[in-house]
């Protein structure tokens, strides 16, 4: 299945991330690796939140990623949450619709 972990981030983010970017970026290529991040990055005009693409069994790869970013337990976002999203169109969707 795939879970989108969205993040909504305080007002000073764009100020503040500098310092933990390098750190956050290798915690996402280190998902990345594993097979579970497909894709992620900030929302932009405004910069008021991001978005996280992942592939796996639960939400539980999701919630694990977040609580272990450092823009999350350096205080960047403010609050974070994961949906459960039903693909069906595009390769790599995962519910295959039936021909047209």
């Amino acid at each position: 299945m795939h879970y989108l972990l969205f993040y909504e981030v305080n007002e000073d983010y764009a100020q503040k991330r500098t310092a933990y970017r390098a750190v956050h970026l290798d915690h996402a290529r280190q998902a990345v690796e594993r097979g579970e991040l497909v894709l992620g990055g900030a929302l932009d005009k405004p910069l008021d939140g991001a978005v996280l693409l992942f592939r796996g069994s639960s939400p539980a790869v999701a919630e694990g990623f977040a609580a272990a970013d450092p823009y999350v337990t350096n205080g960047l976002v403010k609050s974070w949450r994961v949906r459960e999203w039903r693909t069906v169109v595009g390769a790599g969707a995962e519910v295959k619709l039936p021909p047209a």
